[in-house]
């Protein structure tokens, strides 16, 4: 393959650098062979790549100081060529073979690192009219392949495209709370928004001497017997990356005060066990 006219095209469509990127210690594994990015992370990066590729690197070609514009200090750039070993989620007909243009960071002796026969885990978009090109989705849409990375790449892909693989969460709808008849019991209930109007909500019940219990519906029924999401998994992506810190108050302008309070207090428990996103 040829290498294209890249000084002004394909170098243009390199995802620009912004701070010193701190998920490029990902780079360091774990000798568990876990992923050194968290779940959000990789979820955010398989949402926003069209094509998921396990490749191979063939040949790294590091490119001139005139060829990288906006190149971050401590950084190269390099043409890359790739083989790729398996398309974890794209389109049929994906190239066996692509090119893309990759900043890496230099070792603590400002030397180059070494590409050439590495095995990667690419999350990239095609280019249009540019068949065999892809341009990375992020600055770290190149990471090592690792056993962990792979399993959890190819496992948030089956999440993606499962029949009742959960909506993104845009905000807050109404929110409700209905006190019981002993001191201390009661269910707060918080209907969430999509992009596609997919009923989703979650409910909170109280009963004196117990810990709160809480649980997610994804349509209009909830079922009483539903348990909370497991961590990394799309649901909890979902919910921990999307709900706002906070009840707005417009969710609660038709409670009484003492009733909104309780559901500001069962908010802040479900945020709690979800945790942090972790991005």
């Amino acid at each position: 393959m040829s290498k294209p006219m890249f000084t002004f095209i394909s170098a243009a469509m390199l995802v620009a650098p912004a701070a010193p990127i701190a998920s490029q210690t990902a780079q360091i594994v774990a000798e568990s062979g876990q992923p050194g990015l968290p779940y959000a992370t990789v979820a955010d990066r398989m949402l926003a790549a069209p094509a998921v590729v396990d490749a191979t690197v063939r040949s790294a070609s590091r490119l001139k100081p005139a060829e990288t514009p906006g190149l971050a200090a401590g950084q190269a750039r390099f043409y890359v060529v790739a083989d790729v070993t398996a398309l974890i989620r794209g389109a049929a007909g994906f190239p066996a073979r692509v090119s893309y243009l990759v900043d890496v960071p230099l070792d603590s002796r400002g030397r180059v690192p070494r590409l050439r026969k590495q095995r990667v885990i690419l999350f990239a978009r095609p280019v249009a009219a540019r068949p065999g090109e892809i341009q990375l989705v992020t600055p770290d849409a190149q990471q090592p392949w690792t056993p962990g990375l792979d399993t959890l790449v190819r496992r948030i892909a089956q999440e993606l495209v499962a029949a009742d693989a959960p909506p993104a969460i845009t905000g807050v709808g109404n929110a409700f709370h209905v006190p019981g008849t002993l001191p201390g019991e009661g269910e707060t209930q918080v209907f969430l928004t999509t992009p596609d109007a997919r009923p989703v909500s979650i409910s909170v019940l109280r009963r004196p001497g117990e810990q709160p219990r809480w649980a997610v519906a994804l349509s209009e029924i909830v079922d009483e017997a539903a348990a909370p999401p497991p961590r990394d998994t799309l649901l909890w992506y979902r919910l921990a990356c999307g709900l706002p810190p906070a009840l707005p108050d417009r969710s609660l302008a038709a409670l009484e005060p003492r009733d909104a309070e309780v559901a500001r207090e069962d908010y802040r428990f479900v945020l709690a066990q979800l945790g942090p996103c972790g991005r």
